[in-house]
């Protein structure tokens, strides 16, 4: 057994101890390598949560040879909420950051997707690919239609991102019927660079490997970008349609990509 093809377990948390252990990875990544932070944010045991989190179902991948007595044992998280879990007049974590009236007039079965992240030591391997084929199973179990959920850039420099952010508007823009709205007063247009002006692969060099794998199984993304000065981050909104991702997963999955996650 190699480093690289650890013998991992996936499964949803069961009980504190996992969701703690889940909350640890978030902070190592979100604060530790990105420079977050948030009024629940636990410096001092060094968990990152939010009241998102009693919510919502945690997909954890394992590496049970790691310490499971210190919360390292998980090295992948995936935060998932279904929106029949959603009481009315309550929101969807992304509803800070976007208008979702579209996703929610659609009368579909919506799935949130968040806080995604794999320890440093497990990138640019199986892990995120066991991840998603795990997310997939969840999906179908529960019927979900549609998936959407804010993926990031790192930092908060909105010029520097020109070219990846226009990118994505000229060429994967949701259709009007699906198309989130960034909010006001973080939102930054993303289709300022006319087409010409875009070099696509400078673009996709600049593009985080989540989103290009959103990308690859059909994602689309909202109208604007929106500037997360707590998490360090500029935010677009992906949202996929999981027929049209089903016809696409065999194939990606068959071959390594030979990206980070």
């Amino acid at each position: 057994m190699t480093e690289e093809t650890p013998s991992f377990a996936l499964r949803l948390a069961a009980d504190a101890r996992d969701l703690r252990a889940a909350q640890r990875l978030r902070y190592e990544v979100f604060v530790g390598e990105m420079g977050s932070d948030g009024p629940m944010v636990d410096h001092a045991a060094r968990l990152e949560c939010d009241e998102f989190d009693a919510l919502c179902d945690h997909l954890l991948l394992i590496d049970p040879r790691r310490d499971a007595q210190a919360l390292q044992d998980v090295v992948g998280v995936y935060r998932l909420l279904p929106g029949d879990r959603l009481v009315p007049g309550q929101e969807f974590y992304s509803e800070q950051e976007y208008d979702l009236t579209a996703l929610r007039g659609s009368g579909r079965r919506l799935l949130e997707l968040g806080r995604s992240c794999v320890h440093p030591d497990y990138r640019g391997g199986a892990a995120m690919m066991l991840m998603w084929n795990h997310l997939a199973e969840y999906v179908l179990e529960r019927g979900v239609e549609l998936m959407f959920g804010t993926a990031s850039f790192p930092g908060t420099d909105v010029a520097a991102l020109a070219q990846p952010l226009g990118y994505l508007w000229h060429n994967h823009l949701a259709p009007e019927s699906l198309r989130a709205e960034a909010r006001a007063p973080h939102r930054v247009a993303m289709g300022d660079l006319p087409p010409e002006a875009i070099d696509r692969r400078a673009a996709m060099q600049a593009t985080p490997a989540l989103i290009k794998a959103y990308l690859r199984l059909g994602g689309f993304v909202g109208d604007g970008a929106w500037v997360d000065h707590a998490f360090n981050t500029t935010d677009v909104l992906l949202v996929m349609d999981t027929a049209r991702m089903s016809l696409k997963h065999r194939d990606y999955y068959t071959r390594r990509q030979g990206e980070g996650a």
